[in-house]
């Protein structure tokens, strides 16, 4: 059985898409994962693999006095994840990029082992096109994305097979909701949202009115609340359950939760994280399914709590949302993914 490496990391949308797809792949392949001590060690750990810990550079945006010791920062990195390569005796490697991706892709070039990367939002991430040449192909989950790289190839977006099987009784029972009003989701990222969850909770009489909602805060986001029909979690390790609650939600506009959400049909208001910090990921995927007709944004800059309160009220009347929702056929690009990992490593 060969041996294949999962790399990708710095958030949560770096991680999940790999553990998506490690019960498939732990079928063919002995399996291991090269990553920081950080939030992709979190997410991998329940899936008992091998992993293996690097340090690695990360590149802040804008001016940063931490920016001038990358170079020495990521060579040394790239020789810490040669060594995990060697002693894991790996055969191949899958990228879901991040700066954590880097070292380890650069390393696995520098053995001449293959690697096949996958890029989950609509235009490539730094970390992807710094590392496209010394990939196979990069893997996309919008077809346009494939287009934008020499090397793209369309392949959908993996998913974890086990959030489409949940049962909603079930689910709106562990959370104490009766039924009798729709559910409002709302997820605000890996982290939380500080911008979304005050808004959400300026909101949370009116917006208790019309839906029980279960609020996914993030962590060290809690607070204390009587509000009936308000159930929080800092973080959700049953995401089957929370989606099969949901009747609607409220979310960032991470690619990896994103498609899920639309995989899943559940009407979403996208909040798109926007700011200096980030290259502006989740208004271009927002943006591609609002334009599909198959979800509503608002911008971060137009958030109060009495616009959430309108477009929320008017996502959950929305029939034309709903039709294309029913219609489309976004669905788990996991298969595919597998298929161009096997030509990878027959």
């Amino acid at each position: 059985m060969k041996h294949l490496v999962l790399t990708g990391g710095g958030s949560a949308g770096h991680a999940v898409p790999n553990a998506a797809l490690i019960p498939a792949l732990s079928e063919r392949y002995e399996l291991s994962y090269i990553g920081t001590d950080g939030i992709e060690k979190r997410i991998i750990a329940p899936y008992k693999i091998p992993y293996c810990t690097i340090k690695c550079a990360k590149f802040v945006r804008g001016l940063s006095l931490s920016n001038l010791s990358i170079p020495f920062r990521f060579y040394k990195s790239v020789k810490e994840a040669e060594r995990g390569l060697k002693a894991l005796k790996a055969d191949g490697v899958f990228s879901k990029g991040g700066y954590v991706a880097l070292p380890v892709v650069f390393a696995a070039k520098k053995l001449g082992l293959p690697v096949l990367s996958h890029e989950s939002d609509l235009s490539p991430g730094l970390a992807n096109k710094i590392i496209a040449k010394k990939c196979r192909a990069v893997l996309t989950s919008f077809p346009e994305t494939a287009k934008r790289l020499k090397n793209g190839k369309y392949t959908g977006a993996p998913m974890r097979q086990a959030l489409f099987g949940a049962d909603k009784a079930d689910a709106l029972a562990k959370y104490g909701f009766s039924g009798q009003k729709p559910v409002l989701l709302v997820l605000g990222g890996g982290s939380g949202s500080k911008t979304v969850n005050e808004a959400l909770r300026a909101n949370l009489f009116a917006l208790t009115e019309k839906f029980d909602v279960l609020h996914l805060c993030g962590r060290g986001n809690a607070v204390q609340s009587n509000v009936r029909g308000y159930v929080q979690r800092e973080y959700e390790e049953d995401m089957p359950s929370a989606y099969a609650a949901a009747d609607i939600a409220l979310s960032r506009a991470g690619a990896g939760a994103a498609f899920e959400l639309i995989a899943l049909k559940k009407p979403t208001l996208f909040v798109p994280l926007e700011n200096k910090r980030t290259r502006g990921d989740q208004a271009e995927n927002a943006a591609y399914f609002e334009a599909r007709g198959l979800a509503k944004v608002l911008r971060e800059k137009d958030l109060t709590p009495a616009s959430l309160q309108g477009a929320l009220f008017s996502l959950a009347e929305d029939e034309a949302l709903k039709k294309a929702l029913g219609e489309s056929d976004i669905t788990s690009g996991n298969a595919a993914i597998l298929a161009e990992i096997e030509k990878m490593l027959p």
